[in-house]
């Protein structure tokens, strides 16, 4: 067995254990600083929603109606029923607790995240968001896990030090995250519950037998002292910390690892990230409950994530912590617009992704999707922001990450989101970021030609075509133009009937189109 092969499979640094009833897996925290600005004391917390999150139902386009009914007429909630935001964007009935956040001024929704060519599976989508790869492209590592292996070649070794005594980042749950795989094993360790931390016995006999099996013994007894110093700074925060807030689900499991991070983070761990999950989203059937749509299993989920993030951002507060703290939700993808026959939804592409803290920027980026009658049986929701600009915008304006250090994480360019305002350090709300892309296509539908008119201020402009399943079919332009309206025609006779998105991207603005070819 090579030496690689044996940490991915084989080491303790991979093995879950429990933490407060809940398994939790840590990042090392390595000259990780030189990630993010060393003076920081922020953390983000990421919410993975395992399965496949039906947006529609999530953040529901209240001017789409006529089209949502006829469409989605199984699982469509009650327009009477939403929550409104604002007179077009509404939430699902059982999120009542995440407009008490939104109307505090402390949440961000991004419509329409995914990506180019998105894949449909669970697992390759999902390794795609975490290694932050395209679509056609397979990578060994996460989009952490590279940085993590330019920055600490040596890792394992030497880890933690008085300078990084504690871990980067702590996974709660059962496995750990691909996000942290680096080239020579993950950057990841399990941890035992805090309450009752047990030590790990060290091999007595440090001097290993010669032979091919040496290094690899060594490799573990040093992985068992390392387990053992984490194990003890968590155990220490643990004992330090503490919460405030009554309002966690003591039954809900979200709610409790919300109440963990809270606690270690009074406990003063310097952790900087933390990942939970909440699974059960892959919702092909019994969505909701025949005939009452604003109940079942979705419900329950939007219902554990509204008042888990509630109760937390009300414990952070009462303890002092709410501006070093922001949050993300996200998920694999979302599911498709058009319902099926049993009450239920099918993979599908982009979806809502959801920021909350009182530093982000509260708003609504991107626009409702357009929903027609003529929507197909495959058809999700189109691109509006890629992922991995996402986090770019996270690492650059929570962290103060370098943009250059960024495009070589992401492996690529990314378009920088206005997510965050009004704490220290914080400007990325500027009035460039802000801008709307004005684009305009006719004739809508088409036959054989579109035309595209917009205008430019002197920007690098990429103009593409996708079709219902998220792949981009054309590039149609992809350069620098000069400031002031252009146009260009494309042909679309050699385009099958369908319907199709034109989206328009530029380094900070994007704008996303439906057309209907017929």
């Amino acid at each position: 067995m090579k030496r690689r092969s044996f940490i991915k499979t084989g080491s303790i640094l991979s093995t879950p254990l429990v933490m407060g009833g809940v398994s939790v897996a840590p990042i090392v925290q390595n000259t990780l600083s030189r990630l993010m600005n060393q003076d920081s004391d922020r953390v983000l917390v990421l919410i993975q929603l395992n399965g496949g999150n039906d947006g529609l139902n999530t953040i529901i386009p209240l001017d789409q109606y006529e089209g949502l009914t006829a469409v989605r007429p199984q699982v469509l909630i009650p327009e009477n029923s939403t929550i409104n935001i604002t007179d077009k964007v509404g939430f699902h009935p059982s999120m009542a607790a995440m407009k008490e956040i939104f109307d505090a001024g402390h949440m961000s929704i991004i419509q329409g995240v995914g990506y180019p060519n998105q894949n449909r599976s669970h697992f390759r989508s999902t390794d795609i968001w975490h290694t932050g790869s395209d679509a056609d492209k397979f990578l060994n590592t996460g989009w952490l896990g590279r940085y993590l292996d330019n920055s600490n070649a040596n890792y394992p070794a030497d880890f933690p030090n008085e300078e990084c005594p504690d871990p980067f980042a702590l996974t709660i749950g059962s496995s750990v995250s691909e996000t942290c795989q680096g080239m020579a094993g993950n950057f990841s360790l399990a941890l035992i519950d805090p309450e009752n931390l047990s030590q790990l016995n060290t091999p007595i006999n440090n001097d290993l037998t010669e032979g091919c099996y040496s290094s690899k013994l060594d490799f573990l007894t040093k992985t068992i002292e390392q387990t053992n110093a984490y194990g003890s700074v968590i155990q220490k925060a643990n004992d330090l910390g503490s919460n405030a807030s009554t309002l966690y689900n003591e039954g809900d499991t979200l709610a409790q690892k919300l109440k963990l991070i809270a606690k270690l983070i009074k406990g003063g761990l310097r952790t900087k990230i933390y990942v939970v999950s909440l699974g059960g989203f892959d919702t092909h059937a019994d969505q909701v409950v025949d005939g009452e749509t604003t109940n079942g299993v979705h419900a329950e989920l939007l219902k554990s994530l509204s008042e888990g993030i509630y109760a937390f951002q009300e414990d952070l507060k009462a303890l002092g912590l709410l501006e070093r703290v922001a949050g993300m939700t996200y998920s694999e993808f979302g599911r498709r617009i058009r319902s099926n026959f049993s009450n239920g939804t099918d993979h599908g592409t982009a979806a809502p992704l959801i920021l909350f803290g009182s530093c982000v920027l509260p708003t609504i980026h991107g626009d409702n999707p357009e929903i027609t009658e003529d929507v197909d049986a495959q058809e999700g929701l189109p691109m509006q922001y890629d992922f991995r600009s996402v986090y770019g915008s996270v690492l650059a304006d929570w962290f103060e990450v370098d943009e250059n250090i960024i495009n070589e994480v992401l492996v690529g360019d990314f378009q920088k989101i206005p997510l965050f305002e009004g704490c220290a350090s914080i400007s990325t709300a500027t009035e460039d970021l802000a801008k709307i892309v004005d684009i305009n296509i006719y004739p809508n539908p088409t036959i054989n030609l579109m035309n595209i008119e917009f205008n430019s201020g002197g920007e690098h402009i990429k103009i593409s075509i996708f079709d219902t399943l998220g792949h981009e079919v054309k590039v149609l332009s992809n350069q620098r133009f000069s400031a002031g309206v252009h146009s260009l025609q494309f042909e679309t006779h050699n385009l099958p009937s369908s319907a199709y998105f034109i989206r328009l991207q530029t380094k900070h603005t994007q704008k996303t189109l439906r057309m209907l070819k017929i």
